[in-house]
């Protein structure tokens, strides 16, 4: 029987010029940087985390392909006109304890850098509400959850599609709201649902200091993970200074870098809150706006995406489309 290659069968050497093409070396250069949150032990029907193997997977073919920097390096290269071809940074955010206990080893193990960008506030113990959410809608008992006195309707929860359809329509509404009252009401959403949020998702300070004697990169994440465009500007800048002191209290270093949360320019971050961060002494901030910087890029409203497929063939080629887009705040 006639064997077929996949289509993932691209020749590394043929990938690698064209992403060459499109990623030279030097002034013309461009810088993708890659962002995760989970690294998960088997596959979660409500979440859409690489596990570990496929964590290991991706970095293994993204060693091959790229020419992989520290964050803070890339950060500096970039304005210096030195970055090599293909040039790409690994980041996670929030502060997960998968990352310190799955991601980071798989990483050591193939040679890779990457930062990990902390929300201080929920270490030790704390939970995002987002988390909360999704455990309320996991563990709910009941086929519906009655949400009607938060205002958020009922949702059905017979099946997994349900329950996926209902964290996609509680998580927008509540992640505007202001981070004490966000906190809240996803705790009494889990009281609803007869659902304790879990304690264990993030990590402990003893694992960001760990992380960082390993040779990680550390950056600021603010304190509670809040909307930034939706605080007062002062607010702000309590928020994202908080957050610096305690991780560079943590690790007995400087934190140099920034990652704003959910990271969307003007809907989650304003002018004003990047010309904060500058004031505060940060070296570059991070968006989630798609697309690679060049060497005339805002160092605090650098580019970052999430790269969700999962055969070798569709994210090779979403790397190449992302890097043709070169982000403009």
């Amino acid at each position: 029987m006639r064997s077929h290659k996949p289509k993932s069968a691209m020749p590394d050497s043929l990938l690698r010029a064209v992403y060459t093409a499109l990623s030279p070396a030097g002034a013309r250069a461009r810088l993708s940087t890659l962002i995760f949150h989970r690294v998960l032990t088997a596959p979660d029907p409500l979440l859409d985390d690489p596990t570990a193997e496929q964590f290991e997977q991706r970095m293994r073919w993204v060693q091959r392909h790229f020419n992989v920097l520290p964050l803070i390096e890339a950060v500096e290269r970039l304005q210096g006109g030195t970055l090599p071809a293909r040039a790409l940074a690994i980041t996670f955010d929030d502060g997960y304890a998968d990352n310190q206990q799955i991601a980071a080893p798989i990483l050591r193990t193939i040679g890779l850098p990457a930062t990990f960008f902390i929300a201080t506030g929920f270490l030790d113990g704390g939970c995002m509400f987002n988390d909360s959410i999704i455990a309320a809608v996991r563990g709910c008992k009941r086929g519906a959850l009655d949400l009607t006195e938060f205002g958020l309707g009922i949702h059905r929860l017979e099946s997994i599609e349900q329950r996926r359809r209902a964290i996609a329509a509680l998580l927008p509404p509540l992640k505007i709201l202001e981070p004490a009252l966000r906190a809240d009401t996803a705790q009494r959403i889990c009281r609803s649902a007869e659902v304790a949020p879990p304690d264990d998702l993030m990590m402990t300070t003893s694992e960001v200091a760990a992380l960082a004697r390993g040779g990680f990169g550390i950056g600021a994440h603010t304190v509670n993970h809040p909307i930034l465009a939706r605080l007062e500007i002062d607010a702000a800048r309590d928020e994202i200074a908080r957050g610096r002191s305690k991780l560079e209290q943590i690790i007995g270093g400087l934190v140099r870098l920034f990652a704003y949360p959910n990271g969307r320019p003007t809907d989650d971050y304003t002018g004003d809150t990047s010309e904060a961060v500058r004031k505060l002494g940060f070296d570059a901030a991070f968006t989630t706006a798609h697309g690679v910087a060049g060497c005339n890029a805002d160092p605090f409203q650098l580019p970052r995406f999430t790269p969700w497929d999962r055969g070798d063939f569709k994210f090779g080629a979403r790397m190449a489309r992302n890097l043709m887009h070169s982000f403009s705040a």
